[in-house]
């Protein structure tokens, strides 16, 4: 498997790289983006970068200003598209932005016509994982995830399906119960069938209630979010953690809405609770 570098700047002392390469897991071409900081070694500990709705690898890189803090410590980002792309790959007929090109929702999806490229879950956690750690000489046993809504419940429901992998996950306004909110239930339903039974093995509370490992959490949440109440339901998060008697970081923030000015507010307090496991 190899990638090719298609971009690099040099960025506080670093260098901010994006690459290209093509995906059997996906059947198409992919994008993705690394920040190494100025200290990258082979012993370089990584933070995985999932975002949200409609993202590509390049929102966060330009808008959320994690480089300087990243490059403070020490630790390589790395961030991945949000779905498969190309011209074969089928997309919402109806065009709306919650599901299909944009919208992987980081699941491996079963059902036709999704299921022939939409393998997000496999993708991130297998595929990329091996392209990243063969290009680059950084540490695999040092890795920690994080995200962004859908990218937030992706960093939470591959963190806790992989116990012993991440060493912490943190998340900016995340999908938290996807079982009981319409993004949730229009994505699971469309790339997983009605079985509902098989959506919990995506949705971070029910995982939590299922008894799966749990690790260091951290969520940040904006009060004037126009998603809280109906998409994201930190509330579900946090009855979960607590009926496992785990603690968990969860943050209300006043007047902040769910754009990348939320995130570029607490980005370094992301990092610095990251750099504590890693």
């Amino acid at each position: 498997m190899t990638a090719s570098l298609i971009g690099e700047n040099k960025c506080f002392g670093g260098l901010q790289r994006r690459y290209q390469h093509t995906s059997k897991e996906l059947g198409c071409d992919m994008h993705f983006s690394v920040y190494l900081p100025p200290s990258a070694t082979d012993k370089t500990p990584v933070l995985w970068w999932l975002s949200g709705l409609t993202c590509t690898d390049e929102n966060f890189v330009q808008k959320a200003g994690a480089q300087r803090a990243a490059a403070q410590h020490g630790i390589a980002i790395v961030a991945p598209d949000t779905s498969p792309r190309g011209d074969q790959v089928p997309d919402d007929p109806e065009g709306s932005y919650d599901f299909g090109l944009g919208a992987g929702f980081y699941v491996d999806a079963t059902q036709p016509p999704w299921s022939e490229h939409y393998q997000m879950y496999s993708y991130i956690t297998h595929e990329l994982s091996d392209v990243l750690f063969d290009l680059l000489p950084l540490n695999s046993k040092q890795q920690s995830i994080f995200g962004h809504s859908m990218g937030g419940h992706g960093a939470l429901t591959i963190a806790l399906k992989n116990p012993g992998r991440f060493r912490s996950v943190s998340a900016f306004a995340p999908i938290c119960a996807p079982l009981t909110c319409p993004w949730g239930e229009k994505a699971l339903a469309g790339y997983l069938g009605n079985d509902r039974d098989a959506w919990r093995t995506y949705d971070t509370c029910a995982l939590i209630e299922d008894g799966a490992d749990l690790l260091p959490i951290k969520v940040d949440q904006g009060l004037s979010d126009e998603f809280l109440e109906v998409q994201l339901q930190p509330e579900r998060l946090k009855a979960a953690c607590e009926s496992r008697n785990h603690a968990i970081d969860l943050q209300f923030h006043d007047g902040y809405d769910h754009s990348y000015f939320f995130i570029a507010s607490f980005i370094e307090a992301h990092i610095n609770f990251h750099a504590q496991y890693l």
